[in-house]
């Protein structure tokens, strides 16, 4: 194979030989039903491989990005994604992962979410007409209209009862009960890869891997009635160093739509990441190269913030624009970083001299109430552990906490209360 080709004689632009190769190297490989016959697969020819988002708001959330960045690495290996936008599913609700039964959604709901979610997925897939270009389907379109005795009779036979109740997803849910419409999301899940391995090609569904069993039956299905070989991917369930769930801060969860979620929050949510997911996450969640990421992945440190600058620019530019994630790392500079900007000009500041930083230097609390950002040591400590409080720009959770010489940036430590409440400390004798 001539040097800088992929596996289908394309002009590679990932540095990777193969899709699998990739995936392994950034960290998204989890399990995979045939590795070997997958990787031939890819290596022969055009593959199509799918994943659904279910319409359950009307905009995804940063714990969507894992499987939609699968996607984007599966397109710019030369295949052909798809997303699914599960409109039918949707008004079923998937008991993966969950204690308790979804909420029902309207049709005119669902409709409404169908809108947003496609219009953020078109930031990061390439849809049209072309052998590699995105398709986007909903899965109502083959679903809502098929008779439920019709299915029963067509397919009920080739899933076996026993299989779907040793499958985890189901296991975990009939520990607090599990009702019928959500013991039948497998049974849908399962046709709708067995569908679009016969009218679209495809030939892999990828997911987290709490959706193992469901992909497991897709395999199952479509060889049964296609006499198909198909097969399935996982990624491993995203939780951050500290153990929450990818995609949730102090403010709740945060989302792809700018209207719910701003530049700015976005951005502020990559910057603050903890230390210690910073390498894992460059590798998941930008398109840098290896040798970029190598790079950061060696910084400790104070010098990992550039590591984060990069992370937060990469991933926000990739769904809001180079611009708009330019302009939210100025403004985040201006209000936490100083910079000399003339956006900071408006924000409340004191004086301290350099000497109070020394040694243990002051405490937060009585830093908060001194600058008059808060109006007791009580409501600083409540605030604090509302993960309310910032320095710098990082959420603080320790109310303990002492401000020292190395929390100076450019002259300044910016303090910030909630989203509006700014205070800059200026340190005077601080070269």
């Amino acid at each position: 194979m001539e040097e800088g080709m992929n596996q289908n004689g394309m002009r590679s632009e990932t540095g990777f030989t193969t899709f699998l190769d990739e995936m392994k190297w950034r960290g998204f490989f989890e399990q995979c039903s045939d590795e070997d016959a997958l990787y031939d697969l890819l290596s022969a020819e055009t593959v199509t491989g799918y994943i659904g988002f279910d319409p359950t708001a009307d905009s995804l959330h940063v714990g969507s990005l894992l499987p939609i960045m699968g996607l984007v690495h599966l397109q710019r290996h030369g295949h052909r994604p798809i997303a699914i936008v599960g409109g039918a599913t949707a008004m079923v609700g998937d008991p993966t992962g969950r204690t308790e039964l979804r909420r029902m959604l309207t049709l005119e709901k669902i409709e409404e979410n169908l809108l947003g979610i496609k219009g953020q997925l078109g930031h990061y897939l390439r849809f049209g007409d072309g052998l590699q270009d995105g398709l986007m389907l909903n899965n109502a379109d083959w679903l809502k209209d098929f008779g439920y005795l019709e299915f029963l009779r067509e397919f009920g036979h080739h899933f076996s009862v026993n299989q779907m109740l040793a499958r985890d997803s189901v296991k975990s849910r009939m520990e607090h009960g599990l009702s019928f419409i959500e013991f039948n999301y497998m049974l849908l899940q399962a046709f709708d890869f067995m569908v679009l391995n016969r009218d679209h090609g495809c030939k892999l569904q990828m997911g987290g891997s709490d959706q193992w069993g469901n992909i497991c039956s897709g395999i199952d299905l479509a060889r049964r009635v296609n006499r198909q070989e198909v097969f399935g991917l996982t990624f491993p369930l995203m939780m951050t160093a500290a153990g929450t769930k990818m995609g949730k801060s102090a403010g709740g969860a945060v989302w792809l739509a700018a209207e719910r979620t701003s530049v700015h929050d976005f951005y502020q949510y990559w910057i603050n990441v903890d230390d210690r997911d910073v390498a894992r996450f460059l590798r998941l969640y930008t398109l840098l190269p290896p040798e970029s990421i190598e790079k950061l992945e060696s910084l400790t440190g104070a010098d990992i913030r550039e590591a984060k600058r990069v992370l937060a620019h990469e991933v926000t530019a990739m769904l809001h624009g180079d611009a708009a994630a330019t302009e939210a790392a100025e403004a985040a500079q201006a209000l936490f970083g100083g910079g000399g900007g003339g956006d900071a000009e408006g924000i409340p500041g004191s004086e301290r001299p350099l000497a109070d930083f020394d040694g243990d230097g002051v405490t937060l609390i009585d830093t908060l109430v001194d600058s008059g950002l808060l109006g007791s040591k009580g409501e600083a400590r409540r605030m604090i552990r509302q993960k309310a409080v910032r320095i710098n720009g990082e959420v603080i959770v320790d109310e303990m906490r002492s401000l020292t010489a190395d929390d100076i940036s450019d002259g300044r430590i910016a303090l910030q209360v909630g989203k509006k409440r700014h205070h800059h400390l200026i340190i005077t004798g601080a070269g």
